[in-house]
């Protein structure tokens, strides 16, 4: 397997799909696909418990494939690809166009 350009934590947006230009921040990482806050909503129906005596319909965030998301850069305001380079033995991970690092 490759190495992540996306990781836990990142904030995101979507390039493709239903939920395109919508943006939200990863929560989790399943092999090829992302969690995202807010993003690839799902009904889901709730049973009458005693947790939850109203029981009822949520909405609920399914994964959404990596390849569909690029990383948010703050400074650009826009999606972008990233660059990697290393500074001080570490391996970083850089906004291409403005130089924006996301790993501190």
């Amino acid at each position: 397997m490759s190495v992540q350009r996306i990781r836990k934590g990142d904030t995101v947006i979507a390039v493709s799909g239903t939920d395109i230009g919508k943006s939200g921040k990863v929560l989790q990482i399943v092999g090829e696909r992302a969690l995202v806050e807010g993003l690839n909503l799902r009904k889901k129906a709730l049973r009458k418990t005693q947790d939850n005596p109203q029981g009822g319909i949520i909405d609920k965030e399914c994964t959404i494939a990596i390849s569909n998301l690029m990383p948010y850069c703050p400074e650009c305001k826009k999606g972008v690809r990233l660059v990697r380079s290393r500074e001080s033995g570490k391996s970083i991970r850089k906004c291409q166009a403005c130089g924006h690092a996301f790993d501190s």
